[in-house]
């Protein structure tokens, strides 16, 4: 056997699902520090949450460049890199000493993660098959999902206990644990998982060019509108439930983490049983119920008359966000296999991108209306993108099985 021919290592999708636990921590640790953030540097929550936004207007941004370095020097090597870089720009957060370095060290942040979520779908829709791909990425997933659970409950945690610095210094020192895993498995993967394409041209006009064949696809560009949406309706509201809890019941901050923790509990169930619902409900069936789901817990959130009930309903949005989120993720592998690096990566930009315009109009909302009506919002929005969605998948399934006959 050669070494092209050898199998995966079992420890690579470990090792990426690791990666993507620390990107999960460092992308949703300030949605509970938000009204400390707010006390310590004068300063409105509407204003604190642009900790968020920077983040993912550079998340979003920053795919631009990662999906054609992915195809270019190989995916798995340019994830572990990122991670070395995550490190750096993590520990830079927790030393900013005022409001306007953390923002610029907050944009660093959520550039060098760019590299990890993307470019590790986009590799496992080049090493597994179609047919099992969808249990393989929810399973990589629970990285991401635990990631984004914990996040809440140490920005909680330590917006009352210990102050908002030690969280990003812990998380620093984890993307370089992480990163030196990821350099050792890449040395172990075969030739046919490091798989580089080299870049003919001018490399400005190549990426420009990748990108603009994924955008001349009609599918892709109703998946990338889709997410887009999906994550400025849903994590527009999601970013402000912990602020909630805390301005509208008194709870403490590391209790209303604790609360939004329950969401990533969903989205592990929906990772276990994954194999089964795809067969059960199909893609039309998981994005509708998904997003019907969504839609009920947001509301149950926002109408609540005591706190608690957000700890079934974060459980529920949990789930069925990932319902509709992995469906979409499955059609991103898909849009264009042949440029799948630069297909993935224009699918989280397009997700970051929403999660950026949802979170400036939630903050500017919150200003005026309170966080009750940003969940509000969020919840009907959600509702028609996961139904708007399940419609179009539905009739581009008429139209193949039309074509097959």
């Amino acid at each position: 056997m050669t070494n092209a021919d050898a199998p995966i290592p079992r420890t690579a999708v470990l090792a990426l699902s690791l990666a993507a636990f620390a990107s999960g921590v460092s992308l949703r640790i300030n949605d509970a520090l938000l009204p400390r953030l707010a006390g310590d540097f004068s300063i409105s929550i509407g204003h604190a949450a642009g900790v968020i936004t920077v983040f993912s207007v550079a998340y979003g941004l920053a795919q631009l460049l990662f999906g054609p370095l992915g195809d270019r020097f190989g995916k798995y090597l340019v994830v572990a890199w990122g991670c070395a870089a995550c490190a750096i720009t993590a520990s830079l957060c927790g030393l900013a000493q005022t409001f306007p370095q953390l923002l610029v060290a907050r944009l660093l942040a959520g550039a060098t993660a760019a590299a990890i979520i993307p470019l590790s779908m986009a590799w496992i829709g080049d090493v597994v098959p179609y047919a099992r791909r969808q249990p393989v990425l929810a399973r990589f997933l629970i990285g991401q999902i635990m990631g984004l659970s914990v996040g809440v409950w140490m920005g909680g945690f330590a917006a009352d206990s210990v102050g908002w610095r030690l969280p990003f210094l812990v998380i620093g020192v984890g993307f370089a644990t992480i990163s030196a895993v990821l350099f050792m498995v890449n040395r172990q993967l075969p030739a046919s998982a490091r798989q580089q394409r080299a870049v003919q041209g001018h490399p400005r006009r190549t990426m420009l060019s990748e990108f603009g064949q994924v955008l001349s696809q009609p599918w892709a560009r109703v998946v990338l509108l889709t997410v887009f949406t999906e994550g400025a309706f849903l994590y527009g509201a999601f970013a402000f439930i912990a602020s909630h809890l805390h301005g509208v019941f008194g709870v403490s901050l590391s209790t209303a983490g604790a609360v939004v923790m329950w969401f990533g509990f969903g989205g592990l169930l929906f990772a276990i049983f994954s194999a089964t619902l795809v067969r059960r409900l199909g893609e039309v069936g998981l994005s509708s119920w998904g997003g019907v789901l969504i839609a009920a817990s947001l509301l149950a959130v926002g109408l609540a008359p005591v706190w608690w009930w957000a700890i079934p309903a974060c459980f529920v949005m949990g789930l069925g966000f990932y319902m509709l989120h992995n469906t979409l993720q499955i059609n991103a592998t898909q849009m264009a296999p042949e440029r799948r690096g630069a297909a993935v990566s224009s699918f989280a930009s397009c997700f970051f991108l929403g999660q950026a315009a949802g979170v400036a109009a939630g903050g500017a909302l919150t200003a005026y209306a309170g966080t009750r009506w940003v969940l509000l919002a969020g919840a009907l929005g959600a509702l028609l993108v996961a139904l708007n969605f399940s419609r179009l998948r539905a009739e581009a399934n008429r139209r193949a099985l039309r074509a097959a006959a």
